[in-house]
């Protein structure tokens, strides 16, 4: 990755974007797509909608959702601690500790997530799981007025850590699940700026997907695709305490996950794996019984239905501050969809 990709990237990792405050991502995402493509379109929800060659018949799309778990404040108590409510899910034992930034309305708060110390807990109480109604946020104010002067009700909080290189081509950050995705979007759309195409490309950084894939549906709806491909992180099986036999193997550095199941269309996967054996780029396979879970699921039940496949990028420690991905698949990922779709016939017919 070059390190105008890896700035990038960093940039939009450390953006904060909760689900439903994805705005400082979003603008980071649109400004790195600014005289690359045709069009930029945003939306009431605040989907992101880059559009290249839009006169072409045939519409493909592709998403990354640019949203993240995090947390919003429910309650402010008399002494100015913060309680707070998840957006998305996460164990709550990763919190304590953290340091947090809120997203006030005059812009960002430091604060730290308390609990009562283990000197203070009876034995028994250092067993139990640890629950939100236990933790709190501490911003250094002395009461609830003192408090206010810096936030309120609603705001939203993510944990305050940056993007940083590990050893070789590994990253660590917050937030991979999934601006990681909406990355290869970004990438993949700049590089296809370059080539001639005869197929419209539609590359959006949906919101919302972590409850309940919000952005996806309403994007999908609006733009109506013939086929799309959604670009996720999943789970990587190459750690301690992780099963092949049930999640598959799957690891980092290993390329692009691809995915096959009744939310993917087969003959989109199949090229998809055709494309990547002509480029002589390894690939690993995962299996769904299900629907995936991902922005897939929306684009595939779209108005009458569109032909769809899921690519995931391997990422190690999902839903906690630490999230590890190699930078080596996530180059493998734009390469793949870039030659897919720059070679994508005007027309292609999907039905199984």
């Amino acid at each position: 990755m070059n390190k105008n990709s890896e700035a990038f990237l960093c940039e939009l990792l450390e953006a904060p974007s909760p689900s439903g405050f994805e705005q400082p991502a979003a603008a980071v995402f649109r400004k790195r797509l600014e005289g690359w493509v045709d069009e930029v379109i945003g939306d009431v929800h605040g989907n992101t909608i880059a559009v290249l060659n839009p006169g072409a018949k045939f519409k493909f799309m592709i998403s990354g959702h640019i949203d993240e778990i995090g947390l919003i404040i429910t309650h402010i108590d008399d002494k100015g601690y913060i309680y707070t409510d998840q957006i998305g899910g996460m164990d709550p034992a990763l919190l304590v500790g953290q340091r947090v930034k809120v997203m006030g309305a005059n812009g960002p708060v430091l604060g730290v997530v308390g609990r009562k110390a283990i000197h203070q807990m009876k034995p028994d109480d250092r067993k139990k799981a640890v629950e939100m109604e236990n933790i709190w946020v501490d911003i250094g104010a002395d009461s609830r007025s003192e408090a206010q002067k810096y936030v309120a009700v609603g705001d939203p909080i993510v944990i305050d850590v940056a993007c940083r290189r590990l050893n070789g081509a590994k990253i660590v950050s917050r937030a991979m699940d999934d601006k990681a995705g909406a990355f290869v979007v970004a990438e993949v759309m700049r590089a296809l700026s370059r080539r001639t195409l005869k197929i419209s490309v539609i590359g959006v950084a949906t919101v919302q997907e972590e409850i309940g894939l919000r952005g996806a549906i309403t994007s999908a709806y609006r733009v109506h695709p013939d086929a799309g491909i959604a670009i996720d992180v999943g789970f990587a099986s190459d750690h301690p305490e992780t099963d092949a036999k049930k999640m598959g193997e799957v690891k980092l550095g290993g390329g692009p996950n691809l995915h096959r199941g009744a939310n993917i269309n087969p003959i989109l996967e199949a090229e998809l794996a055709r494309t990547a054996k002509r480029l002589k780029m390894p690939c690993q396979i995962t299996a769904n019984a299900r629907a995936t879970g991902t922005d897939a699921n929306a684009i595939q039940l779209s108005r009458g239905g569109a032909a769809t496949a899921l690519i995931s990028i391997p990422v190690r420690y999902m839903h906690t501050p630490v999230e590890v991905l190699s930078t080596k698949d996530l180059d493998a990922c734009i390469k793949l969809l870039t030659e897919f779709l720059a070679n994508h016939p005007a027309s292609r017919d999907y039905r199984p």
